[in-house]
């Protein structure tokens, strides 16, 4: 029965419409079989000490992002006028979590600490809770997900990436940087107040939605391990989680609860990866982002010429390869609401490549820095979006 029943929310809907909560025993079973094999080592880090409970990251977001706290207030109010009072106590608990999460993202490895990731950092959680999730929401309707399917969306735009700077190893297809964030997002959900038992469906699904983020962790993947280089140069495992899943456990098929984690964890690449349906400029900005954090990983700075060529062929080449033979949308609603804006992005992603090749293509490869290149970029990107329709 839905823990709603006998409640009437304002728009007659509830937070648990459309799923079934299994025992948390096969749930726990069906979800370890994802990801057997995987180390669950992964201890509280500095970070997790410092910013320890909601409070400490209640304050630092309200100092740091008061913006967010707006947000997620313009949110509660969405949710809560469709899904009715009994949805409330959820939501507090769902919106601690983004706040938890969100700090420490911030401080670990994004502008409120000292291991600045121009990419993966606490604007990238945002770009996918606020701008992409508010597509969604204006596009299709709260109406079209469960109230716990936007809740577990928006704790994967702040939780999937927690994680950057864990030891890489080739022993399983889910990565350590995603393994670890999974191990920290439990920790999170239950000093937000969940319970692994009673919510052992947000719990189940939030590690196969992080378990799908994983970006081409093969032993042919790049060496020394590039975050910045893999997100373009790789594909999300999402879409192959189904069929890890037929190999090892066919019958994770007769279950509502892991059929809606794989649904869900399809969405959430979509929206990971929705770069490439967004405002030009936007994709830009995303692909100027990666590019800045791939040198970093590597050692190189913008402002060397020894960047210089590797921010050019990632710029050009590498977003062609990227946004025309590797992307693909996994789950209807992405295509529904982004593959449009792709398509419509697709001249212009060509017409910045050539562009930007032909201005240094022909130049000696010690006479421009990364750091040019990716003024250039962003300069002609700006001019191919063709005024604020284009941005």
């Amino acid at each position: 029965m839905c823990r709603g029943a006998g409640v009437s929310p304002g728009a007659g809907a509830c937070l648990y419409c459309g799923r079934i909560r299994l025992s948390g025993a096969r749930g726990a079973a069906l979800s370890a079989r994802v990801i057997n094999g995987l180390p669950h080592s992964f201890p509280p880090d500095a970070v997790e000490r410092q910013i320890a409970d909601v409070d400490d990251a209640r304050a630092l977001i309200a100092e740091r992002r008061p913006d967010v706290p707006a947000l997620l207030k313009r949110r509660r109010t969405i949710y809560h006028d469709f899904y009715g009072d009994q949805s409330q106590a959820y939501l507090e608990r769902a919106e601690s979590a983004v706040l938890l999460s969100l700090a420490r993202f911030g401080v670990r490895h994004g502008s409120f600490g000292h291991d600045f990731h121009a990419y993966h950092n606490e604007d990238h959680a945002l770009e996918i809770l606020d701008r992409r999730l508010g597509r969604v929401l204006r596009q299709i309707g709260v109406q079209a997900l469960p109230g716990r399917d936007w809740l577990a969306l928006s704790l994967f735009a702040t939780c999937h990436d927690l994680r950057q700077r864990e030891t890489v190893e080739f022993t399983h297809s889910i990565g350590n940087n995603e393994a670890a964030s999974i191990a920290e997002t439990h920790r999170i959900l239950e000093i937000a107040g969940f319970n692994a038992k009673e919510d052992r469906e947000l719990f189940v699904t939030l590690e196969v939605m992080i378990a799908g983020s994983t970006f081409d962790a093969r032993p042919s993947a790049p060496n020394p391990y590039n975050t910045a280089e893999v997100v373009a140069t790789g594909g999300p495992l999402a879409p192959v989680l189904a069929k890890q899943l037929d190999e090892e456990q066919p019958a994770w098929r007769n279950d509502p609860m892991m059929v809606r984690a794989i649904e869900l964890a399809l969405i959430a690449s979509d929206l990971d990866t929705a770069n490439v349906g967004e405002r030009f400029t936007d994709l830009a900005n995303s692909a100027a982002r990666l590019a800045a954090e791939r040198e970093m990983r590597s050692g190189r700075a913008l402002g060397d010429a020894s960047s210089g060529p590797p921010v050019l062929s990632f710029l050009t080449s590498g977003q062609e390869r990227y946004f025309f033979d590797l992307h693909r949308f996994c789950s209807d609603l992405g295509r529904q609401v982004f593959a449009d804006a792709k398509n419509a992005n697709a001249s212009r992603v060509r017409a910045l490549a050539a562009a930007l090749k032909e201005r240094y293509g022909g130049q000696p490869a010690d006479s421009y820095t990364g750091a040019e290149v990716l003024s250039t970029h962003l300069a002609l990107a700006e001019s191919l979006a063709g005024g604020a329709a284009g941005r």
